[in-house]
C-alpha cells in the first residue's frame, strides 16, 4: 500500500488518509465524513480546517462522485493488496427518526425497545445521525422515558439510559436535561439500577452537572451525595470513579452542599481513593474534592479521624504534579490553622507532614504552596522548632 502512489484527491485534508466517505462543507472542501464531524462535534470547531472560513451550519454533503472513483481506484489495485472500500450507510432523514420516537412513545414495552434498539443502531452509524436524533427531540423524549420507567427499572429504560449517554449531546442538549425529576431519576437509578445502568447515570450526571447552571447546584438532594459517595465506595468502575469525582467538584462549594457530602460520608472513600490509585487525574480530583470539604470543621473532623488521612494527603506532596501539591497544602493549611490539637501536631511531626513542608520550601514549586507552608510552620514554630525527627538539612529553611 505504502509503495503505491495514492491520488492526492483522493486523501481527507485533515488525515492525508484515503478517505472512505467523502463529504463537502459548505465551502467547497471535501473531507472524509469521520475526520469532519470530529472536527466540527467532537472538538467543537466552527471553522473549515483548510480555508479557516466559518461554517455557518454542519450540513454534510455527500460526495457520491468523488467515492465512486476511490472505490473504483480501490477495485483497479486490489491485486497490490489495496481493499475495495464499501459504500457508506447514507445519515438518516429526520423524519425517519421522528416516526420512531413516535412508534417508541405509545408502543407495548416490547415494541418501545424494539423501536430502541433502532435508534441505538441509528446512532452509531455516524455523528450526523446524533445530531439530527438531538435536533428532534430525542433527548427529551428518552429522559421522560427514563423518568416515567425509574421505579419499575425496566430494560427499557436501562436501554434509554444507555442510548442517552452515548448520544454525547451538545451543551444546549445537555441543558434540556437539567430539571430535578430527571436528576432524581438518574440519582434513583445510582442505587437501584444495575451495574451498567449504575455507571451511565452517573457518567450522564457528570456530562450534566459541567453545564448546569449555579442554581441547580445548590438545589442538588441529600440523597444525591449519598449515592455519589455509594459510587466511590462500591468502586463499580475507574471510569464511573472518575465521573462521580466531577459532580463532586462541581457541586461542593455551592450552597451547603459541603456539608451535605460530608453527611453522606463522602471523605473516608476519598482517602482509600488516595491511598488506593495511580492515576494522576483521580488523585488531583480527589484532593480537590478534599480540600473543599475540609473547608468545613465537618470535613476536616472526618479527615483526622481516618487513621490515614494526614498521611496519604501529606505523601502526594512533590509526587503526582505542582496543582496535587499545592491542593494537599491547602487541606494541610485548614487543619494547621482550624483543627489543629496539640495530639494533631504531634501527630504531623511523627508521620513526617512537617518535614515534608519543610523539604517544600526549598524546592521548585508554586509559589501559594511555599507561602502557605510557611505559615503552617509558623503557626506552630514553638511545637516544631526543636523536634529531633526534623532532619538537619531541613531544619535551615524553618521560617523564623
Amino acid at each position: 500500500m505504502a509503495e503505491i502512489e495514492v491520488p492526492p484527491y483522493f486523501l481527507c485534508p485533515v488525515t492525508l488518509e484515503i478517505m472512505k466517505d467523502p463529504v463537502t462543507v459548505v465551502t467547497g472542501i471535501t473531507y472524509d465524513r469521520d475526520s469532519i464531524e470530529k472536527w466540527i462535534f467532537k472538538h467543537k470547531n466552527n471553522t473549515c480546517p483548510v480555508t479557516k472560513q466559518p461554517l455557518p451550519d454542519s450540513e454534510l454533503t455527500p460526495n457520491i462522485t468523488l467515492r465512486r472513483l476511490i472505490q473504483s481506484w480501490c477495485t483497479l489495485h486490489a491485486s497490490q493488496g489495496v481493499e475495495r472500500l464499501r459504500t457508506p450507510k447514507s445519515p438518516v432523514c429526520r423524519s425517519h427518526i421522528l416516526k420512531l420516537l413516535t412508534a417508541a412513545t405509545t408502543a407495548a414495552p416490547k415494541t418501545q425497545m424494539a423501536c430502541l434498539q433502532r435508534l441505538k443502531s441509528i446512532a452509531f452509524q455516524n455523528q450526523t445521525n446524533r445530531r439530527s436524533m438531538e435536533a428532534v427531540g430525542t433527548a427529551e423524549f428518552l429522559a421522560s422515558l427514563i423518568v416515567n420507567q425509574t421505579l419499575q427499572t425496566s430494560e427499557n429504560s436501562s436501554e434509554a439510559l444507555g442510548l442517552l449517554y452515548s448520544l454525547q449531546f451538545s451543551e444546549s442538549g445537555l441543558k434540556l436535561l437539567n430539571n430535578t425529576e430527571f436528576i432524581e431519576s438518574l440519582t434513583c437509578l445510582m442505587q437501584t439500577g444495575r451495574y451498567e445502568s449504575r455507571a451511565y447515570a452517573i457518567m450522564l450526571l457528570k456530562s450534566m452537572l459541567e453545564v448546569a447552571e449555579p442554581d441547580q447546584l445548590i438545589h442538588l438532594s441529600q440523597e444525591f451525595f449519598t449515592q455519589l459517595t455509594q459510587i466511590l465506595a462500591d468502586q463499580i468502575s475507574e471510569k464511573a470513579t472518575k465521573s462521580s469525582l466531577k459532580p463532586m467538584a462541581i457541586s461542593c462549594p455551592w450552597g451547603r452542599n459541603r456539608i451535605k457530602a460530608v453527611e453522606a460520608g463522602a471523605v473516608p472513600p476519598l482517602i482509600d481513593l488516595l491511598l488506593n490509585t495511580s492515576s494522576k487525574k483521580a488523585v488531583e480530583m480527589t484532593l480537590t474534592v478534599l480540600d473543599t470539604l475540609c473547608q468545613t470543621a465537618e470535613g476536616r473532623a472526618e479527615l483526622l479521624r481516618h487513621g490515614a488521612g494526614l498521611a496519604v494527603v501529606s505523601k502526594k506532596i512533590l509526587r503526582i504534579s505542582n496543582g496535587a501539591s499545592e491542593r494537599a497544602v491547602r487541606i494541610l493549611h485548614s487543619v494547621s490553622k482550624f483543627s489543629a490539637t496539640p495530639a494533631i501536631l504531634q501527630e504531623m511531626l511523627q508521620i513526617g507532614v512537617v518535614s515534608k513542608l519543610c523539604l517544600l520550601i526549598q524546592v521548585d514549586c508554586g509559589s501559594n504552596s511555599k507561602e502557605r507552608a510557611r505559615e503552617i510552620l509558623r503557626l506552630h514554630g514553638r511545637a516544631w522548632r526543636n523536634a529531633s525527627c526534623i532532619h538537619c538539612n531541613l531544619i535551615s529553611s524553618y521560617p523564623n
